[in-house]
């Protein structure tokens, strides 16, 4: 279960065995979407399964999170979602009921983000051998011109934004699947983030790094940016967005905010020129209004992550060994 919670383990996966059997120039850039020049177009490629336990949570289901999930990958890269493809792999013996209610989801998703449904596939495996409904999607999107996103343009100085609260998707999972209360409903993140990069490019063409901080959280994210450029990632936790219910869900838990999972909220490595203009970018719409800075680069303890604690000290944020939660997307 390690080698697929997003963290050293799936990275080890992902460099020693795939890439060395796939291995090609496009795959080697290893971002959230491949990058292919086609048709006179810049075109950006993405694929993900989704696994998630419960199929329906607070805030969301499997069926929006597998659009959410990929058209984020895509505009992680500045691309504009235009298609999507849409396999589903049932079990034999889930209900039809269940299974329109996750399509219905999938449909109205796709809707709200803008994305045509354009391909599809059904497979029945027998029961014992799938867990109600997994779907695998892959989506296709164009990037502007003069956009060059990519983790490794990291560079030193640049300003770190989060657009919003943290730990809020892995907390909310969590909360359903162990049937724990919190005083207050955790709801899923989980939301299309095309038209927010499409605000933060108006007002910067030159972002430097977009990710989603999924799997793993922000700080596997960050490490992996950290890793990607060869730059030192410097936070201050006082400025981390966890909420209230998040932090106390967490400590009760024995969870750390900063590993657990988010499917709504984006990182941004902006110029230090124009993160005041970014930040109010982000706030100016409904999906990062409360958007901050949360460090910057530097050129000091390259690959390497730390966070200025509250008590002036600090701490190397590392990469997890896995995921603290496993099946949230």
């Amino acid at each position: 279960m390690g080698h697929g919670g997003g963290g050293t383990l799936s990275a080890e996966l992902v460099e020693h065995l795939f890439v060395p059997a796939f291995g090609n120039d496009v795959l080697s850039e290893l971002g959230d979407s491949a990058r292919l020049p086609a048709c006179g177009e810049r075109l950006a490629f993405s694929t993900d399964s989704f696994v998630v336990r419960p199929l329906f949570f607070p805030g969301g289901s499997i069926g929006d999170l597998a659009v959410n999930g990929t058209v984020n990958d895509l505009a992680m890269a500045g691309a504009r979602p235009l298609f999507l493809s849409c396999g589903f792999i049932l079990e034999e013996g889930v209900e039809l009921a269940v299974v329109a209610r996750v399509a219905e989801a999938f449909g109205a998703a796709a809707r709200a983000a803008g994305v045509t449904v354009a391909t599809g596939d059904t497979k029945v495996v027998e029961a014992g051998h799938g867990d109600g409904v997994f779907i695998n999607t892959a989506g296709i999107g164009r990037i502007p011109d003069g956009v060059d996103i990519h983790p490794r343009r990291a560079r030193p100085g640049d300003v770190i934004l989060v657009s919003g609260a943290i730990g809020v998707h892995g907390v909310a999972i969590m909360s359903v699947r162990e049937g724990l209360e919190f005083g207050v409903e955790i709801e899923s993140d989980t939301a299309p983030l095309g038209d927010l990069v499409a605000n933060l490019l108006a007002a910067c063409p030159d972002i430097h790094v977009l990710r989603d901080p999924t799997r793993g959280g922000l700080a596997t994210t960050l490490n992996e940016i950290a890793a990607a450029s060869g730059v030192g990632v410097a936070l201050e936790e006082d400025a981390l967005p966890v909420p209230d219910t998040v932090a106390n869900a967490c400590a009760l838990l024995g969870l750390d905010p900063l590993y657990v999972a988010n499917e709504g909220k984006l990182v941004a490595f902006v110029p230090p020129d124009r993160a005041d203009a970014c930040l109010a970018a982000l706030r100016a719409h409904p999906l990062g209004k409360e958007a901050v800075a949360v460090g910057r680069c530097v050129p000091d303890h390259p690959g390497m992550v730390v966070s200025a604690t509250g008590l002036g000290g600090t701490r190397v944020v590392d990469m997890p060994l896995g995921e603290q939660l496993p099946r949230i997307c």
